[in-house]
């Protein structure tokens, strides 16, 4: 058989198995495979799925895509869903094709989420030298496009020989299924050694299985974490999506039970606690919650779990103010168990150092007034967001009375989806998660665009847990502004093409919110932030003329279904129930989207907090001046070394 040919066969009948307490989870890692031909791999991997869809169509199951980054963040979204046990093959040619996939490649190895990415490269024989889209370098004629993924990839090999297939595969899963070292997973593979044939020992072709590591805690580490606890006065955890991928939830909601420390949440992690719980205080850092913020200022111990501390969530270190602050971290990557001069780093699987770790604490729990204070917190940000939640504003409505609507008029199993500008800052603070699979904000990476794609993924891994019978379907809700929908919306298409249900409310507010309020709090006056008319005069699009654009005619003339809201005062009940119309919608009539325009002006709750983000030391604006002396103040606060 081809090079191709056994790369498909191989990827169909590869297995993940997950043991989570006493229950074992066994599910195809690949489902299967996203591809955009052209000379490279349509010979190659292309004749292979076409040969497999003619004698056995579930084997390796090929769905289109309109944009290769697009592919690979579906391929992401799906993964995380099923919490790295799945995810997509995405197949490109060579050329732009390999590299519209640089992208996706660095937002999978930013968030630790698997994808395998299998772009076509140039001859490995040069018989044809050079190629159309070869990139040559007069320095290393070796090099092609597809180095470039190199530094993007968890793991990167070149396939220039048939017999490499076997030990390229194998190390690439091994990384793939590794929760410590996951991420992109890039195996270039030239386009005449694609259709070369090579005998394959039927071994290779055989079912594999692939467990997923969750390793123990050392006992030693574990009691001294316990140690640190009990001589704190005011600890805090700080939750992330390990707490997710490791099935650790209900765990850590047993702990903040026993113990009665209150936790605070990442991006990653919101879901870990439904919102409404007593220890939960929501989001933490620059988008969080005046509740999370205010006790991680006095917090004397920080019990990271999970988390790789970006710099939202220590608001860029200016978080934690308590000079003896300590750190107990856990987590299965030994990067982030050992960050911010950790006292006790617990490289560890989540959820399995949690059960030791209350176990060591029988008897233990915070002093009361620390319960008091969580208390008085949280309904002090309950309150805010309440406020937020209430606004009426017209003709334009504020985004907080937005997500508000939309969040009410959702069930809880529902998902929503977001990735870049304001939105997720602002849905990491007010957005109301009942359900561990309720929030997925791609927020390692933040990349505009994200959105319509991870949601497409997401919703075929909850259409596929139906069908298997392991879920409820869920309703997918994409909420993307018009500066992400501009990016890239063209998975829109596969959706229609597929009749996948996608819910997508589409805010327009002419412009980039969240780097308009950014760059006008760094004195630069928003600065080309706006969609508007260009002054030639003046070379500035500043002004107040938007541009005459009808996104949701765009949206229309793509095949999806369109709900138009109009400005005006009864905005959010027509969008309240413009999503329960969505949701009513039978599963297979495709996408749906929801067209409603907002006051970009309005901002969310302040979060009491600070991001980084440098101001010109010296200028002749008066309002960059300012801004400058505002940032002196913060930068005084932040403190280089944490632990």
């Amino acid at each position: 058989m081809t090079v191709a040919q056994a790369l498909v066969e191989f990827l169909g009948r590869q297995y993940t198995v997950d043991r989570i307490g006493t229950e074992q989870y066994r599910e195809r890692l690949f489902p299967g495979m996203f591809g955009i031909f052209g000379h490279g791999n349509v010979a190659g991997v292309g004749q292979a799925l076409k040969q497999w869809q003619a004698t056995d169509p579930t084997l390796m199951p090929y769905y289109q895509g309109r944009n290769e980054q697009a592919q690979s963040h579906q391929a992401v979204a799906y993964a995380r869903h099923t919490r790295r046990r799945a995810t997509y093959a995405v197949s490109t040619s060579i050329g732009p094709g390999s590299s519209n996939l640089l992208t996706g490649a660095a937002l999978a190895t930013a968030n630790r989420l698997p994808v395998l990415l299998l772009p076509s490269d140039t001859f490995a024989t040069r018989a044809a030298d050079p190629v159309l889209q070869q990139l040559e370098m007069p320095h290393g004629y070796d090099i092609t496009v597809n180095d470039a993924f190199r530094p993007l990839s968890k793991y990167f090999d070149r396939v220039t020989r048939p017999e490499q297939l076997f030990s390229a595969l194998s190390h690439g899963l091994r990384v793939l299924t590794d929760p410590a070292e996951t991420g992109a997973v890039t195996i270039s593979l030239p386009q005449d050694v694609q259709a070369e044939v090579l005998e394959v020992p039927e071994e290779f072709l055989a079912e594999r299985e692939w467990r997923i590591r969750r390793p123990e805690p050392e006992a030693e580490d574990i009691a001294r974490a316990a140690q640190l606890i009990r001589e704190a006065q005011r600890p805090l955890i700080i939750a992330g999506g390990g707490v997710l991928y490791a099935f650790a939830q209900d765990e850590l909601a047993a702990f903040a039970e026993a113990t009665g420390i209150p936790v605070g949440n990442t991006q990653a992690g919101v879901g870990v606690l439904p919102w409404d719980s007593k220890y939960s205080l929501g989001a933490i850092g620059s988008t969080g919650t005046t509740a999370a913020n205010a006790l991680a200022a006095e917090a004397d111990l920080i019990i990271g779990i999970g988390t790789r501390y970006e710099d939202f969530t220590t608001a860029s270190r200016t978080a934690f103010q308590d000079p003896n602050l300590k750190f107990v971290n856990i987590n299965v990557a030994a990067i982030d168990a050992y960050k911010h001069g950790t006292s006790v780093p617990v490289v560890a699987d989540a959820r399995k150092a949690l059960i030791a770790l209350r176990e060591e604490l029988t008897g233990y729990r915070v002093e009361g007034a620390l319960e008091v204070r969580t208390a008085e917190e949280k309904q002090r940000w309950d309150a805010t967001v309440d406020a937020a939640f209430a606004e009426r504003h017209a003709p334009l409505v504020s985004q907080n009375a937005i997500i508000g609507a939309v969040n009410g008029a959702m069930d809880a199993r529902d998902v929503v989806v977001c990735a870049a500008g304001s939105l997720p800052g602002d849905l990491h603070k007010m957005w109301r998660v009942s359900d561990p699979y309720g929030y997925h904000v791609e927020y390692a990476f933040s990349c505009m665009g994200y959105e319509i794609a991870g949601g497409l993924g997401i919703k075929r891994a909850a259409l596929d847990e139906a069908a298997r019978g392991a879920a409820e379907n869920r309703d997918v809700v994409v909420m993307v502004g018009d500066g992400s929908y501009l990016m890239m919306h063209t998975e829109l298409v596969t959706a229609v093409a597929e009749g996948i249900k996608l819910i997508t409310v589409l805010i327009q507010n002419h412009g980039y919110a969240s780097i308009g309020a950014l760059s006008e709090s760094l004195g630069s006056q928003r600065f080309g932030t706006k969609y508007r008319t260009l002054d030639k005069q003046t070379h500035s699009f500043d002004g107040e003329q938007t541009l005459p654009i009808d996104l949701a005619t765009n949206a229309e003339s793509l095949g999806v279904k369109v709900i138009r809201i109009l400005p005006g005062e009864h905005v959010i009940d027509e969008l309240a129930a413009a999503v329960a119309e969505a949701k009513a919608a039978p599963e297979g009539s495709g996408p749906i989207l929801i067209h409603v325009e907002s006051d970009m002006l309005i901002d969310a709750p302040s979060s009491e907090s600070w991001w980084d983000v440098p101001v010109s030391g010296t200028a002749t604006l008066e309002s960059t001046q300012k801004a400058y002396e505002t940032y002196s103040a913060h930068k005084a606060r932040q403190r280089p070394l944490l632990g």
